[in-house]
């Protein structure tokens, strides 16, 4: 009679599991960012002409001079400040409440003792992705010891514990890396945008040169640097972008090898503890 395997799915983490719908984070930021370049960069007070706003009084003026792409790398800076804290949460929740390091070391010093139910105590007290993996690996190291499975050689039952950790280790990746392809993407959008809103100024203040028909050189300077204004917003939001990706990429790393660590002690275990059955 053949008995049909189930195979534990791990447990849901607690806590914050990060927003899936990172597309509003840019609107709201976006919102945020015009509604700012209007009011507060574009305020009469920030130019010395009052409500012409011509000549800014002050650096918020000289930001506004930028032009609209302003308000869309502030987007950007303001999506990577936000989605940056929703890592950071996300990651915190999946990390669980204890040290990762020391958690592996108990799990480990328990599998050692053949302690099982010390190693699933230590899961439901730390939490969190890591736990959730270790437990269903756990659930099938059980299961592969039941009577249902003793038809079953010892590869192929290491085999399954692998397998259930690895298909647990897949089902919390999406959790861990959410959001951050966003990320490494306004790595190059910061650039480039900061860029693009340089050329644009460059060519506004030149065109407007050429048909006054005098070297201007106080005007030229000034759309110079209102036009550069673009590229050092630019090239802090990349450099935001890129420091905040890395950070989490490695944090994401860590925990991987902490839960490649803890399924190959599981499966030797396994393997050490049972003898092949003729």
């Amino acid at each position: 009679m053949a008995t049909t395997q189930k195979t534990a799915s791990p447990k849901k983490s607690e806590g914050f599991q990060g927003v899936r719908g990172a597309f509003w984070i840019i609107v709201v930021c976006g919102i945020i960012a015009f509604t700012l370049f209007n009011l507060w960069f574009g305020n009469p007070m920030h130019f010395q002409d009052g409500v012409a706003k011509t000549t800014p009084a002050d650096v918020w003026g000289t930001i506004f001079k930028g032009g609209v792409i302003v308000p869309v790398i502030h987007t950007l800076l303001l999506s990577v400040l936000a989605m940056s804290i929703e890592r950071a949460l996300a990651l915190k929740t999946a990390f669980g409440k204890g040290s990762l390091p020391k958690f592996v070391a108990n799990i480990k010093s328990a599998l050692n003792a053949n302690d099982f139910a010390k190693a699933q105590q230590l899961c439901d007290k730390q939490k969190g992705s890591v736990a959730n993996v270790v437990s269903a690996s756990l659930n099938a190291y059980k299961e592969m010891e039941s009577g249902a499975n003793a038809t079953l050689k010892k590869s192929q039952k290491v085999s399954k514990i692998q397998q259930a950790h690895e298909e647990a280790t897949q089902l919390e990746m999406p959790t861990l890396t959410m959001n951050l392809p966003i990320v490494a993407t306004i790595v190059t959008l910061g650039t480039l945008t900061g860029l693009l809103g340089t050329v644009v100024g460059m060519i506004r203040s030149f065109s407007a040169l050429s048909a006054g028909g005098g070297a201007d050189s106080a005007a030229l300077s000034a759309g110079i640097s209102e036009a550069l204004i673009n590229t050092a917003f630019g090239i802090g939001t990349s450099w935001c972008a890129v420091v905040s990706y890395n950070y989490f990429t490695n944090k994401v790393d860590k925990l991987t090898y902490a839960l490649d660590e803890v399924g190959y002690s599981i499966a030797q275990t396994y393997e050490a503890n049972h003898t092949e059955e003729a």
